[in-house]
């Protein structure tokens, strides 16, 4: 919100103030006019110059209503200290207990409001009117004050409530506007976790099959176009799998393919294929389909097979790999993946570790754990566990 903005809409807050203030202006003179009026039809029983100091003070206490929202306990405090000995200022000085309770707490305008009904009290003991009996006269003055104090309180709650409210629907529109922000930058996070996963696991095998076609110099033609139709299939898979997760943006989250559990077969008949030696021990039954997993569990697994084989081709070439899963519904899906061969030094730490770092996000994601290091037998270790749901 720019400055002109600022000030135009402390323009529509001051227009409606001063429309109220002129209106209370005129209303409060009107009001002292008529007692004046009738004041000065009754036979004098006071000297003419206490009716005209008791006009002038009315006068001036209507033009001091301009500044009761600047000064309200201080104007209304004078006005009732004045209304002791002037009447036609017991008309601003009602209007000033009124701002009180509008603007001031209910224990400020308590105090005043009693201060005031001495005031009126004290002054009917002064000059006492003939026109009805003091009790009369007591009772309509409580009765007013209640009236306007009550009101003045409604008015005060009624727009403390409005503040509330605005309050509360900015407070939702800046939370709705974090809340988008951070959907949009977890699904960023995921989108880039996938892309990652995807195109390292299939380059990885296009980079081992492009190797063994440009070192064996001697291979058939058979061979050479066996290994070539490889390279051509995982070049399409890769583009395919690429769309699927660019599908993300523009796709319904329940309408886009996702890996289950089954699907880590193929992994490990591609890396086998590309010549990594990967034995499976399915304890938990969730690849060969005797259990279920939920498919929010079965994707991080897939994902966890895949990171880690791309690393094994990329970190440790040659080496074997073992896969064992294992737990139980109600409880956790347990996988861990060891680099079996004593030779293999390297480790995925020597990377950049995103695919790490994301496998880890994953598992947080999944109310699970994610923890790596090296192996007893020399390799790499990671191991992910996740809660399996009856």
């Amino acid at each position: 919100m720019d400055g002109t903005d600022v000030a135009r809409r402390t323009l529509r807050e001051r227009v409606p103030d001063r429309v109220v203030d002129g209106s209370l202006f005129v209303v409060t003179a009107a009001i002292v006019l008529a007692a004046a009026s009738r004041r000065g039809a009754v036979p004098a029983t006071l000297p003419d110059w206490v009716l005209y100091t008791d006009w002038i003070l009315g006068a001036l206490g209507c033009v001091a209503l301009w500044w009761r929202r600047r000064f309200p306990v201080v104007l209304a405090a004078a006005l009732i200290l004045l209304s002791v000995l002037s009447e036609a200022v017991s008309t601003p000085a009602i209007v000033a207990l009124f701002t009180v309770a509008v603007h001031r707490s209910a224990r400020t305008t308590m105090v005043l409001c009693l201060a005031s009904l001495a005031a009126l009290t004290g002054h009917q003991l002064i000059r006492p009117e003939s026109v009805a009996s003091q009790a009369m006269l007591f009772v309509v003055i409580v009765l007013g004050h209640v009236a306007v104090v009550t009101w003045g309180l409604s008015v005060r709650h009624r727009r403390e409530l409005v503040a509330t409210l605005r309050e509360r629907a900015e407070a939702a529109r800046v939370e709705t506007r974090l809340r988008a922000e951070r959907s949009h930058h977890e699904a960023r996070a995921s989108l880039a976790r996938d892309m990652h996963d995807v195109l390292g696991h299939r380059l990885s095998l296009l980079s081992v099959h492009a190797g063994a076609l440009a070192f064996s110099q001697g291979a058939t033609a058979e061979d050479t176009a066996r290994a070539s139709e490889v390279i051509r299939e995982n070049a399409h898979r890769a583009l395919q799998e690429l769309r699927e997760v660019i599908g993300v943006l523009q796709a319904p989250v329940g309408e886009l393919p996702s890996p289950v559990a089954e699907d880590v077969l193929e992994l490990i008949e591609e890396a086998v294929e590309a010549g990594t030696e990967v034995k499976l021990r399915d304890e938990a039954g969730v690849t060969s389909g005797a259990r279920s997993a939920p498919p929010s569990q079965s994707r991080v697994l897939f994902r966890l097979v895949q990171e880690a084989l791309t690393n094994v081709r990329k970190h440790a070439p040659g080496a074997s790999v073992e896969i064992r899963l294992t737990g139980r519904p109600g409880e956790h899906l347990t996988a861990e993946i060891v680099n079996t061969s004593p030779s293999a030094a390297s480790s995925p730490s020597s990377g950049s570790g995103s695919g790490l770092r994301g496998l880890a996000e994953r598992a947080r994601l999944g109310e699970g754990g994610l923890d790596y290091g090296p192996a007893d037998s020399g390799g790499w270790r990671v191991r992910m566990w996740l809660p399996w749901p009856r």
